[in-house]
């Protein structure tokens, strides 16, 4: 039986090349082109190997393989993180949690690099922790205008997590797509185990109603930017606001805050 690979890439060229690749080397390919994707392609397949790029709308690569961890017990799943600012990241590579990273580069190098990869997983088809690689295809270097752009990555989910109320961002079909470290402690969940789910599915059943009554509203209302409710958890009681989520002129979801209010 072919064994599975799942590549997880917002380009579609790269897609298409490492498709290609794999295919010829036996592999029964699937693609995803967002980490949202990923995740549910994940949801419904069992892979052997993950190539996941790390900078991709929605939900990104590191989120992508926090889940595909907590999915797959460590070994039964190769993952490969694939980025062209993997240069600009050394420092952080440690965090990621993949067993390869790599580095973006010229295709010709590239292949030879993923072929030289794959005949490695087929002689150790179960890796250990810390077995994580790092693969440059030839001399790269960092660049200048890349880095900032990392780091200003790096500065705006520093505020994201360090802002003092819980944020859940919901896509379009009321799926999430990220919280901060507020509300998963708020919530007492991990993200990995929230990621692509309902959001319905985060709360109570007797909430849930109230809930969608809300989003629906402020989504139908685009005067009304706002719109907050209580909800009880438990023996917590949540202040949530709903408010749309704009880029530019389109509506793309939802911004959910919460506020635990028992005390």
């Amino acid at each position: 039986m072919a064994k599975k690979a799942l590549v997880v890439d917002n380009d579609f060229f790269f897609v298409e090349f490492l498709t290609e690749l794999l295919e010829n080397r036996g592999y029964e390919t699937i693609k995803a082109y967002d980490g949202k994707e990923g995740i549910s392609k994940l949801e419904k397949a069992d892979v052997d190997i993950l190539f996941a790029d790390l900078i991709m709308p929605k939900i990104d690569g590191l989120q992508l393989i926090k889940f595909a961890r907590r999915r797959f017990p460590m070994g039964r799943l190769a993952i490969i993180a694939v980025s062209d600012t993997l240069i600009e990241q050394m420092d952080d590579v440690k965090d990621i949690d993949s067993d390869y990273c790599i580095v973006k580069g010229p295709m010709e190098e590239m292949t030879q690099k993923i072929n030289d990869l794959l005949n490695d997983l087929k002689d150790y088809p179960t890796l250990e922790s810390g077995h994580e690689q790092i693969i440059k295809p030839g001399k790269l270097y960092p660049r200048q205008a890349t880095s900032e752009l990392v780091e200003e990555r790096k500065f705006q989910k520093a505020v994201f997590d360090s802002v003092g109320i819980g944020i859940l961002v919901v896509d379009r079909d009321a799926r999430v797509m990220s919280a901060n470290t507020m509300a998963l402690d708020i919530l007492n969940k991990p993200l990995e185990e929230m990621l692509n789910q309902r959001i319905t599915a985060v709360f109570p059943q007797e909430g849930r109603s109230r809930l969608v009554n809300t989003l629906k509203e402020v989504a139908k209302n685009l005067d009304l930017r706002r719109r907050s409710f209580h909800l009880k958890r438990g023996s917590t009681e949540l202040k949530l606001v709903a408010s749309m989520l704009r880029m530019g002129d389109a509506l793309d979801g939802w911004i959910l805050t919460i506020e635990d209010i028992s005390s």
